[in-house]
């Protein structure tokens, strides 16, 4: 699959899928996934069949009615032709019922095919990513180091037991040094990638509607995974992605005005299910965490390098905290639904000795904007075209709060807090 021709076409629209099927089911196989290409193909003909019908029928109809104005003018019976003309109606009522049925079927059908996978990808399931780069050195300690769950409990700064009591489990309670480190971290990336990296800070609702979350390709697929609000169709967002995306559903943007860069702070839910036994002890899988999110809205030929600078945001964070970690390229089976090539960050947690993800950067191509109807004006042809989005997390809490717990841990218990956060915590330089 060649470059050019991925920008331009890869929308995953019925003409695109017919013409490039072998493509299609390639990209399906090699997501891991059982998708019937024959039973779309099969519904699309049939809607095809019914709309030659219904044009057919539709031209009797003009003809008949000219037939019937000439009838009338030369003062001729036209009764008969009136008749025809009305089983011709009702014909074309009846067709075009069905032809609204197939559609139906055929979209519902649509959006349960995902992106195609940018062919840089690696094949395969998680181990075949592949570590593109790492920055710093794992921290070598002198003493037995502690887990974040550890040194949680000892600092008194998060309380597990009372955020079970209050929700349930998996939910989190900062508290003190944990509140304020918690919120230096969110004020801390909100700065950057405002002041240096040239974002506008959005602060969205957390409650989006059922558009929003099919604009961006959680729906249909991962409902279930989905916090959803009885009798109101609105769902709790698993990520500010879906938000920020859809500010520009359904609008046509002007070409001089992109790239449009978005940050914003959310809490992020998340139900999980079926993650159950998945490190659920403390920080590291939670069904509500903090999040600072990027989102970009780009022209189809700047969007791969517009992600290495979403990915270049995103590590900086990484850096300014002097967290080791490593850059990930994602394989095909681990890519999610709606991506066409996506990054993850893992910081280094020496206390579990474990890489975490605390970030995914993403390039959607023109798959979000097309479910989201989100187009740009060229200014040379006035031609309409798809956006590309991307987003990426810059970064994710609850995992952040791990790595710097466990990296910045001392001897005597305290934990040293990261030169960057300092200003943020009065000039307090340790939690003790």
């Amino acid at each position: 699959m060649a470059h050019h021709f991925s920008i331009k076409l890869n929308m995953l629209d019925i003409k695109f899928i017919r013409e490039n099927q072998d493509l299609v089911k390639q990209a399906i196989k090699n997501r891991a996934l059982k998708i019937d290409l024959g039973a779309l193909i099969k519904i699309d003909d049939l809607r095809r069949k019914i709309l030659a019908e219904l044009e057919e029928k539709r031209s009797q109809r003009n003809l008949a009615n000219d037939q019937i104005s000439v009838l009338l003018k030369q003062g001729k019976d036209a009764k008969s032709v009136i008749a025809s003309m009305k089983d011709i109606s009702n014909s074309i009522g009846l067709l075009d019922v069905q032809v609204k049925e197939q559609e139906l079927l055929l979209n519902n059908l649509l959006l349960t095919i995902p992106n195609l996978p940018h062919e840089s990808l690696p094949i395969g399931g998680p181990s075949q990513n592949k570590v593109v780069r790492a920055w710093g050195e794992p921290k070598k300690f002198d003493f037995k180091t502690l887990t974040h769950l550890q040194i949680c409990q000892n600092l008194d700064i998060v309380d597990f037991n009372r955020a079970t009591k209050i929700t349930g489990s998996n939910f989190i309670l900062f508290k003190g040094s944990g509140a304020r480190l918690e919120r230096a971290l969110i004020n801390f990336m909100l700065d950057l990638h405002t002041a240096k990296h040239g974002y506008t800070e959005i602060f969205p609702p957390f409650l989006v509607n059922r558009a929003s979350m099919l604009g961006t390709g959680q729906l249909p697929k991962m409902e279930e995974d989905m916090y959803k609000l009885e009798g109101d169709d609105l769902f709790l967002i698993p990520t500010a992605e879906v938000p920020l995306t859809n500010i520009h559903r359904d609008e046509i943007l002007e070409e001089d005005k992109l790239p449009i860069l978005y940050t914003a702070y959310t809490a992020c839910f998340r139900r999980e299910a079926g993650s159950y036994g998945k490190d659920t002890k403390g920080l590291i899988r939670v069904h509500e965490f903090d999040k600072v999110e990027m989102v970009k809205f780009v022209k189809p030929e700047d969007s791969y390098q517009e992600l290495d600078k979403l990915v270049a945001n995103a590590e900086e964070v990484l850096q300014l905290l002097d967290i080791p970690y490593r850059v990930l390229m994602l394989a095909t089976e681990d890519l999610s639904f709606s991506a066409s090539k996506c990054y993850d960050l893992e910081a280094y947690s020496p206390g579990m000795d474990k890489w975490l993800e605390v970030s995914s950067c993403s390039n959607f191509e023109a798959f979000q904007a097309r479910r989201a109807n989100i187009k740009y004006r060229r200014k040379d042809n006035k031609k309409l075209e798809f956006v590309h989005t991307l987003n990426g997390s810059g970064i994710a809490l609850a995992r952040t709060v791990v790595a710097i717990l466990e990296n910045y841990q001392q001897a005597d218990g305290t934990v040293l807090i990261p030169k960057v956060l300092q200003p943020y915590f009065n000039g307090q330089e340790r939690i003790s």
